[in-house]
């Protein structure tokens, strides 16, 4: 099992990265985690091939997060001719404002006929859901995105990854990512609360009851992207994680 990182930014380009996704090759196909709006340019920079993909898991619906999926489901209509049945799971309400994002950005799209099944899956906060081979547990966070925002507790392969989302420090992230392989964690700022958004000073102080195997630090803002981050990995554009 590999991941790939595709995407480690924040919502506004600092340090030009592309915006959040997580491409994940299992035994049994591939999963993303995330798919913001530069997703299918950075499977194309990285020979990622996007009729690959079964399912993409979403941790909550700001643009930055889900904004690349109205281009990932045309381009599968229109220029990779998909046939292959394509699942998206997210939060409660993901299925309207997908759809109002198709609207707005290409007007038609929504409702268009396509050559292979779209399946919106919308998940239950604190709930454990089967979903195409992965075991999913959504947590819910503190990041006002007009829907519950989740941390995620994935297990696939006899891996668990986890992965916090946009948030700030709450309880919740101990039991979404206690014990994982790997955990992919917003460290935005090095040590200035922002309202929402998780700071590496907190998150360090906790990792201990964490016990995650191996961290990875992601969207993160210029101040952290030129800070020490002791113990930990910052993900990069490119970057390929072994998960065994």
């Amino acid at each position: 099992m590999e991941l790939r990182v595709l995407g480690c930014g924040d919502a506004f380009g600092s340090g030009g990265r592309m915006q959040t996704c997580f491409h994940v090759a299992t035994g049994g196909g591939a999963f993303l985690i995330d798919c913001g709006a530069t997703a299918l340019i950075a499977m194309r920079r990285h020979g990622i091939d996007p009729n690959g993909i079964g399912t993409i898991l979403l941790s909550h619906l700001h643009g930055d997060h889900f904004g690349g999926l109205p281009f990932l489901i045309l381009d599968a209509q229109l220029v990779s001719r998909r046939t292959a049945p394509l699942t998206v799971v997210g939060p409660p309400g993901l299925a309207a404002r997908l759809s109002a994002l198709m609207e707005a950005m290409f007007p038609g799209s929504a409702t268009a006929r396509r050559r292979f099944a779209l399946e919106i899956v919308e998940y239950t906060p604190g709930k454990t859901a089967e979903v195409n081979g992965i075991t999913l547990t959504p947590f819910e966070v503190r990041h006002p995105s007009g829907a519950p925002t989740c941390a995620l507790r994935i297990a696939v392969g006899g891996r668990i990854l986890a992965y916090t989302g946009d948030t700030e420090w709450v309880e919740a992230l101990i039991p979404a990512a206690q014990g994982a392989d790997l955990l992919i964690a917003e460290a935005y700022t090095p040590e200035k609360p922002v309202p929402f958004h998780l700071d590496w000073a907190t998150l360090r102080a906790r990792l201990p009851e964490i016990g995650a195997r191996r961290v990875l630090l992601t969207h993160m803002g210029p101040d952290m992207l030129a800070h020490a981050a002791e113990g930990c990995e910052k993900a990069g554009d490119g970057m390929r994680i072994a998960l065994g």
